[in-house]
């Protein structure tokens, strides 16, 4: 198993991590028989968070023999210090540990929620006595989208790892920036919905075989030299024994492109990606439609959370060439992987974001 340094942590860790956010789905065998065929395989990062459900109640029954074989990282959803203080100390009793890797603030996600964390009272005062005691290691974060947010957190100093969404299908538009910035500033990459919260996938129903596919998804997001290790969500050994091949074959370009194409042809919605897959093989547009971008735009005024769906229409006003731009000559058509009836959504998204 391939490692990398966890930003400025000086922990070394498997590039694949087990993702415990599934495991309040399956039974006591099977997250035991998961964890330790994961740990035997070389995989030293569990990750869960105590809004997983049972999840942290059984890694620590699965692992409680082999505390010093991995890094453990949780995470705590709580704003203010008491809240956080309270859940440290289930954590540590759920996990049959006396201490955390790492300790992580849950889904800082937007600017009111960052300025209560790190504000007075906030838990971050909890998170810092915490490893004062030695009870959290280290101390890092988690982030959806806001990128805003996701740089502060990175300037600030105060966190030494930074968890990030990002999968084949939907970049969350951390790929540009925020993954050189957090890399430059010494904070550790972790990378969570690397299988797009389980869309891409190719199983279908009871199946419960390794997936091709999966494994090349998280390929191509190793690939990124800025990733210090992927966090899939685990609850099959048949996944573990799977993913773990993932660290050892880069994807170049060629792959990469071919990987879009798969992906586009499974022709499914995805819970946080969006079905364009903002590959631009639809580009250049005789007319100079962004259409990657507009796409993208509607996204995030459709899906995203109430208190960032402005970052879509933001996005939409700063574009030179709107959708109106577009006057059905269907060139994009056969480029596209995904199959989209393009000028038809361009049509929808200039309505969408217009209202």
């Amino acid at each position: 198993m391939q490692q990398a340094r966890l930003g400025r942590t000086g922990l070394l860790v498997s590039r694949i991590g087990f993702g415990a956010i599934r495991l309040p789905h399956v039974s006591s065998a099977v997250a035991e028989a998961c964890l330790n065929r994961a740990l035997d395989l070389g995989v030293n990062f569990v990750d869960t968070a105590r809004g997983y459900g049972d999840s942290e109640a059984k890694i620590g029954k699965a692992l409680k023999h082999r505390r010093d074989e991995y890094v453990l990282a949780t995470k705590t959803g709580a704003m203010e210090a008491s809240a956080a203080r309270v859940e440290l100390d289930t954590s540590l009793r759920e996990l049959r540990t006396d201490r955390i890797d790492l300790y992580q603030l849950h889904s800082v996600s937007d600017p009111e929620r960052w300025a209560k964390v790190t504000g007075p009272g906030g838990a971050l005062e909890a998170a810092k006595k915490a490893k004062e005691e030695g009870k959290a290691l280290h101390l890092g974060i988690s982030i959806h989208r806001d990128l805003e947010t996701m740089r502060a957190a990175i300037g600030c100093g105060e966190f030494e790892t930074i968890m990030l969404a990002y999968n084949p299908l939907d970049s969350e538009n951390v790929g540009a920036e925020i993954m050189p910035l957090a890399q430059a500033a010494g904070v550790g990459v972790i990378i969570m919905k690397p299988l797009s919260g389980g869309g891409l996938t190719a199983r279908v129903g009871d199946d419960k075989s390794a997936d091709p596919l999966s494994v090349d998804c998280l390929r191509c997001i190793l690939s990124r030299a800025e990733v210090s290790v992927a966090i899939p969500g685990i609850e099959l050994v048949a996944e573990v024994e799977a993913n773990v091949t993932a660290a050892e074959r880069p994807m170049g370009e060629a792959e990469r492109e071919a990987l879009l194409r798969r992906i586009g042809a499974l022709g499914k919605s995805f819970r946080y990606g969006q079905v364009c897959l903002q590959c631009g093989y639809c580009l250049p547009c005789p007319n100079e439609v962004p259409i990657p971008s507009i796409m993208r735009a509607a996204m995030m005024a459709r899906e995203y959370p109430d208190n960032l769906r402005h970052m879509g229409v933001e996005l939409y006003r700063s574009l030179e060439v709107k959708a109106e731009a577009c006057k059905d000559c269907e060139t994009c058509l056969p480029r596209c992987p995904a199959s989209l009836p393009i000028p038809e959504r361009l049509r929808e998204a200039a309505v969408l974001l217009a209202r």
